[in-house]
């Protein structure tokens, strides 16, 4: 079957590292990679890579060979079994429905993830189709106490959240056991994801931002060169996520606030795909990396040990871990006792290695939609500093936020407890 990915990469060691954005080592553009070829990372309070030599340019899962084919899934090869017990033990995942679960079994089989419904997203501009706006029945008005308060305009995203996944119905996760950040064994003998719904690759929001995973090279230093379909994907993605809540709440807060001055709602869209998604220089190679692709798909840097920079969002881990680049290693040990996460957390501090590269910290906020990721790292962004400390429902955080001149270096949430 046409793209089917094939080979995991060894194991390597790292240690952890605080964050940069940019340092100089000019390196001559390579070819951008295909979705199968992200490999990621990040900085803030997290780790260096180690080094191993990594042959990415072999034969990989091929973007167009998908995009024309006839494929009615992709079948990602050499994800880990879960840890969680499972009827069939012969079986690499079985389907309940439309749940995909995948199997306790040694040999590793493929788990499946349908996305033949994405081609719809593929089609020009004049032809695409977008949700409704979100109901007129929701408050998408900031209050003068969250208009005064970081914090509680932060939580009442969380609370306009709607399109939110819930733990055991759209999904279930086996944290495995737990470690300090400079141990090195592997403390989870499964994946991370026992099982997600397949329904959720058909929400708008999260299909469109699954289609941007695929266009960038996740080499830092390497520039990325845009075609005119991504950039018609990145315009598509925030005309997507701009019906929706969160989104709306965030620009009639920054209108309040006096930070979009004189602006409609067609200028802030713009705003906000500039901000995400245009190109600049990190690793003294110019117009080579972007906040979208460091926060949300990652880097690899290149520096002497490879390390993982970026690489904190919940689904972009899900689908490298189906395809077998992601190797959990467990969690890190929260800072107080008795806050050990189970499968409801939605708040990790995790390590793991991505095609062999290790992030000793990463930290992640699982089951939570793209369209309230990118509110509340662009208000922590305008309305905030380099430590935001805020409350999100029941877990209390900093949304460390990195400014790279004028645009968004990295932004990620830290477990405050």
């Amino acid at each position: 079957m046409e793209g089917l990915i094939r080979g995991l990469l060894d194991v390597a060691l790292g240690h952890e590292h605080k964050d940069e954005e940019s340092e100089s080592q000019s390196r001559e553009e390579r070819s951008r990679s295909t979705w199968a070829q992200v490999v990621s990372g990040e900085h803030d309070g997290e780790e260096e890579g180690s080094s191993r030599t990594h042959d990415y340019d072999r034969p990989q899962w091929n973007r167009e060979d998908y995009m024309h084919g006839n494929n009615e899934s992709l079948e990602f090869e050499g994800s880990r079994p879960s840890r969680l017990p499972q009827q069939s033990v012969h079986e690499a995942y079985e389907q309940d429905g439309n749940v995909i679960r995948h199997g306790y079994e040694p040999s590793q089989r493929n788990r499946k993830v349908h996305m033949d419904h994405w081609q719809r997203y593929k089609r020009p501009p004049s032809e695409q189709e977008y949700s409704d706006e979100v109901s007129q029945g929701v408050n998408i008005d900031p209050s003068e106490s969250e208009l005064s308060d970081l914090s509680r305009a932060c939580n009442k995203l969380w609370e306009l959240d709607l399109n939110r996944l819930t733990p055991g119905k759209d999904y279930q996760i086996d944290c495995g056991e737990g470690k300090k950040v400079y141990q090195k064994e592997d403390m989870a003998q499964g994946s991370l994801f026992y099982w997600l719904s397949e329904d959720i690759f058909k929400r708008p929001t999260y299909a469109r931002f699954c289609s941007l995973l695929d266009n960038y090279n996740p080499n830092e230093g390497y520039k990325e060169v845009i075609t005119s379909e991504e950039k018609q994907e990145e315009t598509a993605f925030i005309e997507e996520i701009s019906r929706t809540a969160p989104i709306k709440y965030l620009y009639k807060y920054l209108v309040k606030k006096g930070v979009l001055s004189n602006q409609n709602y067609q200028e802030f869209k713009r705003m906000m795909n500039d901000l995400w998604f245009d190109l600049y220089g990190r690793g003294g190679t110019s117009r080579c990396s972007s906040a979208f692709e460091h926060v949300f798909v990652g880097e690899i840097k290149q520096r002497g040990e490879q390390e993982v920079a970026g690489f904190h969002n919940w689904l972009q881990f899900y689908l490298e871990e189906s395809k077998g680049r992601v190797d959990y290693q467990g969690y890190i040990f929260p800072r107080r006792r008795g806050h050990i996460p189970d499968s409801e957390t939605q708040l990790l501090t995790i390590q793991f290695e991505w095609n062999g590269v290790l992030k000793s910290v990463s930290s992640t906020l699982v089951g939570v939609s793209p369209e309230f990721e990118i509110a509340l790292y662009t208000l922590c962004y305008f309305m905030g500093g380099e430590d935001n400390y805020v409350q999100l429902g029941q877990y209390s955080m900093n949304i460390k936020c990195y400014h790279f001149r004028d645009r968004i270096g990295s932004v990620f949430p830290i477990a405050e407890c």
